[in-house]
């Protein structure tokens, strides 16, 4: 059954930004905003850069590779819609963020 598993404290991610967290043999990255937290596979499917070392701006974050953008929120590829990034299910308990990671 699948279930929620740590991926990192709160006040490690800050407004604005990204961080990239390793658990149960996936890379997520994961941001803050506003103060929601969202969670999407950590690798951009144009040439597998780092999506959690990109900029965010808003909802979107730019891979610092080769600039494809995507939506943190759904995981949807702003250069090339229909291209797509797995998101996960977030939720914030206390000062930990967990993420739903499907078998």
């Amino acid at each position: 059954m699948p279930e929620f598993v740590r991926v990192a404290a709160l006040a490690d991610i800050k407004p604005g930004h990204g961080i990239v967290a390793e658990t149960h043999g996936k890379t997520l990255a994961v941001f803050n905003v506003d103060g929601t937290i969202h969670a999407i596979n950590n690798t951009c499917c144009h040439r597998e850069g780092p999506l959690g070392e990109g900029e965010l701006d808003g909802q979107v974050v730019t891979c610092p590779w080769h600039g494809w953008r995507f939506n943190v929120t759904t995981g949807a590829c702003v250069n090339n819609p229909s291209a797509k990034v797995e998101a996960y299910q977030v939720k914030v308990e206390g000062n930990d963020v967990t993420v739903l990671l499907e078998p």
